[in-house]
């Protein structure tokens, strides 16, 4: 019985040395760590109301825009360097003939709307209907000018056709348009959708689907989004996303604060010192298609210095571009190179910087001839004619402080430039008029860089070409760019480079910067990145890789590290 008992004792004796060895083994090699789990609702702010949840009713940049994005999807979509790849569309051929040219895409055989009913041609040929209706409601940059030009057919239920009358490049571009559903709104005209049902209970194909909307007085305070039951590609960790809906950002600030929302959409260039002094907000910046640029009137033949190229160049050497970034912007910029975005399919990385430079300016001045003739005179002039003239832009405070900035900077060269602000739709008008001597506005430039609309000659009179620049090898090049149909973009690419050289060389206008769009997520939403923004709702485009609810795995200790 004695021994008995010894040998019991000595079973547990070994079982717990044996325990313990295995423990230590486990904990020397083995550990626990936090790994991304499923679940969880981010919550974002916007300040702003939405008046739809209709795609084709929102405008560019507009909340409803933020919010259909997560919502829709059209045949392709633009990625970060600006190309066209597939979306709901799982390729695209090109057929072109001496004239017309032909698209035809292959709609995916997973791609659903929410519901449960496939994406067929028929989607396609209503989104595109609803387009090209006289009385469409929705913002003309949707391009239903140009689908009014374009025929649609139907091949059959996964196939659609799109017959063009001439060869026109940028036109993948327009295939991004969100498609709507025909089995829902076949028979809803284009005039009525701002008022159907479905434009504040949208079904659509995208990550998220709708869920609910919340309503004060008629006014759309939050909209709730849960994940879509079937899904392309990887599944977000998310469950669901609510959008919540401000007056101000005074007030989307004042709620990041009592913890009502996890992120801020958009942080004002004069918000980020109080965003700064949030230690739990989590900032991430990145461009925008667009740039700040001076426009000379070109026709004005009584502004005899705007026609010398020499002149146009001095004038931006004489401007500390960085100085104004870091100064007015509070660095939320970058210098603009040239015409074309950096970091898109056509940009040349090797544009000329024309950094700040007042000694070359003075050197490039001097040598056409504007100088100061008189001892203590401090305008420069030729030939009788005085270097000055009027640089209009809006009365917004930021704009009216860089506007200053730059007159001072040409004034320490020795033009005299009176600085006149107006409203902003004043602007507008003056520009659209021509109506100005040297203006300050910006061009926005998402997705395809066609520069046509801006610079070629033909639009000097009633087009985009508001500088009246007229200049026929740059007007060759980016022509013959824009009719260039094939699905290799390497030729287009150098024609957009030789356009970049010219303008370099000719300096039509007076790129200043690039404006950075910033955006503050709370520290408890994990792995938020943002890249090139074609559109503000871009910042989601990884958004299936954010996630807020952790759970623990065992890994090995190599691994941990490696982690």
């Amino acid at each position: 019985m004695t021994r008995h008992i010894r040998w019991q004792i000595l079973l547990i004796v070994v079982g717990v040395a044996l325990t313990a060895l295995l423990m230590t083994y486990l904990a020397v090699n083995y550990t626990t760590v936090l790994r991304p789990g499923p679940g969880g609702t981010y919550v974002e702010g916007i300040a702003g109301f939405p008046r739809t949840l209709n795609p084709l009713l929102a405008p560019s940049g507009s909340v409803e825009r933020d919010v259909c994005a997560l919502m829709f999807n059209g045949l392709t979509r633009i990625n970060a360097r600006g190309e066209v790849e597939p979306d709901l569309a799982r390729r695209w051929e090109i057929s072109a003939g001496d004239i017309a040219v032909t698209y035809t895409f292959s709609i995916r055989s997973d791609a659903t709307w929410h519901d449960g009913t496939p994406v067929t041609a028929q989607d396609v040929l209503y989104t595109i209907s609803v387009l090209q209706a006289p009385d469409f409601p929705g913002p003309p940059e949707l391009g239903s000018a140009l689908w009014r030009t374009v025929a649609v057919r139907e091949v059959d239920r996964r196939t659609v056709q799109f017959l063009l009358p001439v060869h026109y490049a940028p036109f993948l571009d327009y295939t991004t348009v969100p498609l709507l559903p025909a089995h829902i709104l076949s028979g809803t005209a284009a005039a009525d959708l701002p008022h159907a049902p479905f434009s504040h209970s949208p079904v659509g194909t995208g990550p998220f689907a709708f869920e609910r909307a919340e309503l004060d007085d008629g006014t759309i305070t939050s909209v709730i989004l849960k994940q879509a039951p079937r899904q392309r590609g990887t599944r977000p960790y998310l469950d669901r996303i609510q959008f919540r809906f401000y007056p101000s950002f005074e007030q989307l600030l004042a709620a990041y604060d009592e913890g009502e929302v996890e992120g801020i959409s958009m942080l004002p260039v004069q918000a980020l010192t109080r965003a700064y002094e949030r230690t739990t907000l989590n900032l991430y910046s990145a461009p925008l298609p667009r740039y700040s640029v001076v426009l000379f009137n070109l026709r004005r033949s009584d502004l005899r210095f705007f026609q010398e190229k020499e002149v146009r160049q001095a004038l931006l050497l004489a401007i500390d571009r960085q100085a104004i970034i870091d100064e007015v912007l509070d660095g939320q910029a970058v210098v603009a190179r040239g015409p074309l975005i950096p970091g898109t399919w056509a940009y040349k990385a090797d544009f000329p910087a024309y950094d700040y430079d007042p000694a070359e300016a003075d050197r490039l001045l001097k040598s056409a001839g504007w100088v100061r003739q008189a001892v203590g005179e401090r305008t420069r002039r030729k030939e009788g004619v005085w270097f000055r003239f009027s640089l209009l832009t809006s009365n917004e405070p930021e704009r009216v402080a860089i506007a200053e900035r730059v007159a001072e900077a040409w004034l320490a060269q020795g033009i005299s430039v009176t600085v006149r602000t107006a409203p902003p739709l004043e602007v507008r008008q003056a520009l659209e008029a021509r109506e100005f001597e040297a203006i300050l506005v910006d061009f926005v430039l998402p997705g395809d860089p066609d520069p046509y609309p801006l610079w070629h000659e033909t639009q000097v009179d009633n087009g985009q070409n508001y500088a009246g620049l007229a200049h026929r090898r740059i007007s060759e090049v980016i022509e013959r760019a824009r009719t260039l149909v094939t699905g290799d973009p390497g030729p287009r690419r150098q024609l957009y480079y030789e356009f970049q050289d010219l303008f370099a060389e000719e300096m039509p206008a007076l790129p200043l910067f690039i404006p950075v769009y910033t955006y503050g997520v709370d520290e408890r939403v994990h792995n938020v990145q943002i890249g090139p923004l074609t559109t503000a709702a871009d910042r989601f485009r990884t958004l299936n890789e954010w996630w807020i609810v952790p759970r623990r795995v065992i890994v090995s200790a190599a691994e941990a590290g490696r982690s």
